[in-house]
């Protein structure tokens, strides 16, 4: 296997079959592309072909720098990858990978409900306009393949998941699986994930032949689709035939496409399958633009279409008049690059946006990762943030958090950090969280590497609107400063007077109360006299309105701005200067609705808590009365009763595969392995992810006696097994022992001492391998 970063011979004409379109396609119309685009892969492979003529002409020799092909059944570091072939999608081969269990998404969509509004189809989407967002970065599968985390720190991210309904992950193979991190990121969000089937070019026309050879053909490729999906934990699929072909093939291609969503909504309810605008029912590779006559047959019979992106300002009326009551299954594409979409993309993606408000139909975002590819500058976070603003200021805020408790969010994208303490990782990796996904709901202010790419995401993200120059607190997510459990924070900086308070709305949500009360807790690390509290904004079915604030002080000055103010319990927190708050309320039949921060001065500076602020942290300045700087690292929110029910050690079954020693350096051993876990009572608990910790023991040196070594942290899983590669056992260790801690989806981690482990001897210093 190959470093993420490097290319094996031959890899070169895939990179520039990919980039030499992709720098063409800004100014050149799409058909055309395609004629260039077949007689560039004419030239290459022709001068492959001579090179490879004269190379085998030649003796041969043995390589020892070229690495060996790629064997899917071979252990090795766990990645995502897509399937090329029909011969591979029809054998199945793909479940017999190593890396298929890596690659099943932990957390499926039936976690959280992606919306409580009405449904108009089987999608069970939300009736009303929607924002699909199509991956399409730089080909797909690179930081985020590695599905344990990648070594890119500034990997590819998506955070705005509270702007979108649905995620496609997209690629130019046959079929595109989406890495898990995606998956678990967009559906601890509430969002939808697809996976695309493409057929494109020469190749792509010879495979419908077998694929539409039959109706029988035709149903075996959609079943094998529809497995994929369901074995996965994803969506549904987004289907692309972007081929010519024969108007005998039609019939077929209907019940493809037919069986396929049928099969997918009977298999997974409120799956999605989406038609690509580009072959017409007559057989010709021709993009409508708009839904019409040439492809309406295909809407009809799925959940959706997704337009071409080189429409007209009046094609989306006129689609919407087509698709009746079902305008909001017609996604107008809006290419990010700018080739020929309307309004030209990039930074007018809003102009787009606009037209397709007013038309009240939904949009497909296509290639957000120009931010990315292109080094849109000051930088990558700076210039997303920017341009998701442009997104959210046209198209608005039409999702909120799902309504199911318990709620918890650490703002971490990478979850460097346990409880304040920075990890090591092993072997340099971080743990994946999903591209920098993120974060249930990070703030929106804030998809991955083996950086925690946990699909990106970890745990709720914050919606926080565009900066305000003219606020005196400037708020933003800081993932790389302090943090309380997880690597992000809000900060909240500026200026702020005595008697003054200042609000900051982070999160809508839609938790509905019952007669048990509430229990918040949150987490605050603040300057001088600097304070900060919650506000919960709360509705009744007769669209009351009550606002409670939480606060550590007495607020007289502005305590009548609200309906009712709790002050909260504080205790030092885990690490030096944080201080955890804690309070409850009881709000029976009402929803919570809102959580803002409020920034205020403590009336006192000699306040019972000041110790609690006190602290030895850099952050704590001498500053002026005025400056004011305060930053949140957790909020969690739970009913009275709920207890984290982590299941005993005893209840787990972990087992070891592909255990494989070699001898090291200096009496050391070498040790790769893979670990799995399963309840012994076949229950399927979801738990948000696993820490996989290691203890290694040795004999102190001239006894008998045990020496424990301190624990130490390897990574995190996303699935429910995790491979370790090339451990470094030293000379001396005896034994092994592999810890599973569970991390629940409220933020609370089992304790090791009470986790399921494995413990492995350490054997001699000959090879072997446990398969």
């Amino acid at each position: 296997m190959q470093h993420q970063n490097s290319k094996p011979k031959g890899q070169g004409w895939c990179w520039m079959m990919i980039m030499i379109p992709r720098l063409l396609r800004v100014y050149i119309n799409r058909r055309i592309l395609i004629t260039i685009r077949n007689i560039i892969r004419f030239i290459l492979t022709t001068l492959q072909t001579l090179y490879l003529f004269v190379t085998m002409s030649k003796p041969s020799s043995s390589d020892p720098l070229q690495p060996p092909l790629f064997d899917p059944k071979q252990p090795s570091v766990p990645i995502s990858y897509p399937i090329k072939t029909l011969e591979d999608l029809k054998t199945r081969s793909y479940f017999n990978s190593f890396h298929y269990p890596f690659n099943i998404a932990l957390l499926p969509m039936s976690h959280h409900a992606a919306s409580s509004s009405s449904s108009s189809s089987s999608s069970s989407l939300p009736n009303r306009r929607r924002l699909l967002v199509c991956h399409d970065m730089a080909g797909g599968y690179l930081d985020d393949k590695w599905v344990q985390g990648g070594t890119n720190p500034d990997a590819y991210a998506i955070w705005h998941w509270h702007l979108i309904d649905v995620f496609v992950y997209f690629s130019h193979s046959l079929v595109t699986i989406p890495p898990p991190c995606w998956t678990n990121t967009a559906h601890r969000h509430g969002v939808k994930v697809l996976g695309t089937f493409i057929i494109e070019w020469d190749e792509g026309r010879a495979a419908c032949d077998v694929l539409l050879s039959t109706k029988e053909s035709a149903q075996m490729y959609a079943e094998r689709l529809v497995e994929l999906a369901v074995t996965l934990g994803f969506d549904g699929w987004l289907i692309n035939m972007e081929v010519n072909l024969d108007r005998g093939q039609i019939p077929n291609l209907k019940e493809f496409v037919d069986h396929l969503s049928s099969l997918m909504h009977s298999s997974v309810p409120g799956s999605v399958v989406l038609w690509y605008d580009s072959v017409t029912v007559d057989g010709d590779l021709n993009w409508q633009d708009q839904l019409n006559y040439y492809n309406k047959p295909f809407f009809d019979i799925c959940d959706g279409i997704f337009v071409n992106y080189t429409w007209k300002e009046n094609y989306p009326s006129l689609s919407a008049a087509v698709a009746s009551d079902r305008r909001f299954d017609v996604y107008m594409g809006i290419d990010v690059f700018g080739r020929n979409t309307y309004g030209g993309g990039q930074w007018n993606v809003n102009v787009a946006l606009d037209v397709l408000r007013k038309d009240d139909v939904s949009a497909a975002i296509f290639a957000p990762g120009w931010v990315y590819e292109t080094k849109q500058p000051p930088d990558f976070e700076t210039a997303n943030n920017s341009w998701w603003d442009l997104v959210e200021k046209s198209w608005g805020v039409l999702r909120k958090h799902p309504g199911v408790l318990p709620f918890y969010t650490n703002f971490d994208q990478h979850s460097f950090l346990l409880s304040g303490t920075r990890l090591s990782y092993f072997n340099g990796r971080r743990p994946c969280v999903g591209c920098y996904l993120v974060q249930h709901f990070l703030p929106r202010l804030s998809g991955m590497a083996q950086i925690d790419l946990l699909s990106y995401c970890w745990l709720e993200h914050p919606h926080l609107n565009f900066a305000d120059s003219t606020n005196p607190i400037q708020v933003f997510t800081d993932l790389k400063g302090s943090s309380y459990s997880g690597g992000g924070n809000i900060t909240f900086k500026g200026s702020l007077e005595e008697h003054a308070h200042f609000e900051k709305k982070i999160f809508e949500t839609e938790f509905v109360l019952s007669e048990l009360p509430i229990h918040l807790t949150y987490s605050v690390k603040s300057d001088g006299n600097s304070s900060l509290g919650l506000k919960l904004a709360f509705t009744s079915t007769t669209n009351k309105r009550e606002y409670i604030l939480l606060a550590s002080q007495p607020l007289n000055n502005f305590s009548g701005n609200f309906s009712k103010a709790i002050m909260t319990d504080g205790n030092k927190g885990p690490s030096p200067g944080w201080v955890i708050n804690q309070g409850t309320i009881a709000m029976n039949g009402y929803t919570l609705a809102e959580i803002h921060a409020v920034c205020y001065r403590c009336d006192s500076p000699t306040n019972k808590l000041r110790w609690l602020y006190s602290s030895d942290s850099s952050d704590s300045t001498s500053a002026s009365t005025s400056d004011y700087f305060a930053i949140l690292g957790h909020i969690s929110i739970q009913t009275l009763e709920y207890k984290s029910d982590f299941p005993v050690a005893s209840s787990w079954q972990v087992d070891t595969k592909y255990m494989k020693w070699t001898p090291g350096p200096q009496g050391s051993k070498i040790l790769s392995l893979q670990i799995s876990w399963e309840l012994k009572d076949g229950k399927n608990h979801q738990f948000r992810s696993y820490n996989v910790y290691l203890v290694k023991s040795s004999k102190q040196e001239g006894t008998s006696s045990r020496l424990e070594h301190v624990k130490e942290y390897l990574g995190v899983a996303q699935a429910k097994c995790y491979y370790v590669s090339e451990l470094k056992v030293p000379s001396g260790t005896y034994s092994l022992k592999f810890i599973i801690q569970v991390c629940g989806d409220d933020g609370t981690l089992q304790e090791l001492d009470e986790s399921p482990y494995y413990e492995l001897a350490v054997e001699g210093p000959q090879i072997s391998i446990t398969m």
